[in-house]
């Protein structure tokens, strides 16, 4: 089996983090894939949400301390390790306007927890636990915890977790704005794929625009966001996708939608 797995079903792409014997931890190989399948869930018109979860009992411990310590070598090879092949994977999230959720079964450590915190949405089974950790092996955050975290959790909190390294459980996850829903670990599987079902099973064309009107209007003025929505609205309400969903509200059935 593969160390990274991508599938396709009914709408929703699954990127499977697949070495459950080291808590899912990640090679550069693993990376150079992770980020090839968002690249290809960006164009696929067959995706409409991608899901990143991990095998077992872990989401992920963050990279591989083997690979780290071979690749790292001086200064400037270290950046380049980070710049050119681990932060792919959060530009081609950032190039990715469709849901990008996090199943967190388990521990997300380290770069483990960067990578969900990079995803819109965060569900977290009730056994998982997160820590930015880098600071118990001497390093910084690595892979965009500086600038993920403040931003859901807010500066305070955030430094204080990444200054600590301490575990935040589930609930108290959910508590501080990292994870949006918790479930039992039995449920767990089955709650994120209906989650992901549900975001499938919207009009895609109006779930991509929203998502970059939001995280656009996060980063500019009040009148430059409100212009942007209004061509959104002008697009959208041209759609068929558009008309189908007013149909289907005015006739009292459950409408179908086709991304166009």
């Amino acid at each position: 089996m593969a160390d990274l797995e991508y599938t396709v079903q009914d709408g929703i792409g699954t990127l499977l983090l697949n070495r459950p014997h080291v808590k899912n931890a990640f090679t550069l190989d693993m990376i150079d894939q992770w980020g090839e399948a968002l690249r290809s869930a960006r164009t696929d018109p067959g995706v409409r949400v991608v899901v990143v979860t991990g095998a077992g009992d872990a989401f992920c411990s963050g990279i591989d301390l083997q690979t780290f310590e071979a690749e790292a070598g001086g200064p400037l090879a270290l950046k380049s390790l980070l710049t050119e092949r681990i932060h792919r994977v959060a530009h081609a999230v950032e190039d990715l306007d469709k849901p990008l959720i996090a199943a967190v079964n388990g521990i997300a450590v380290g770069a483990g927890m960067d990578m969900a915190l990079m995803c819109d949405i965060r569900l977290l089974a009730q056994s998982a636990r997160l820590s930015e950790g880098y600071i118990r092996i001497g390093l910084v955050p690595g892979d965009g915890g500086c600038y993920y975290l403040p931003r859901l959790v807010g500066m305070a909190k955030a430094l204080e977790l990444m200054w600590t390294g301490d575990f935040v459980d589930a609930d108290e996850a959910r508590r501080i704005g990292i994870a949006q829903h918790v479930h039992a670990d039995e449920d767990f599987a089955e709650a994120w794929r209906r989650y992901a079902r549900r975001l499938a099973e919207q009009p895609p064309i109006n779930v991509q625009m929203i998502k970059r009107a939001a995280y656009q209007s996060a980063r500019t003025d009040v009148r430059t966001a409100l212009d942007l929505i209004s061509s959104h609205m002008a697009v959208v309400h041209s759609t068929h996708d558009s008309a189908e969903a007013m149909a289907a509200f005015r006739e009292r059935r459950a409408p179908v939608f086709e991304g166009r």
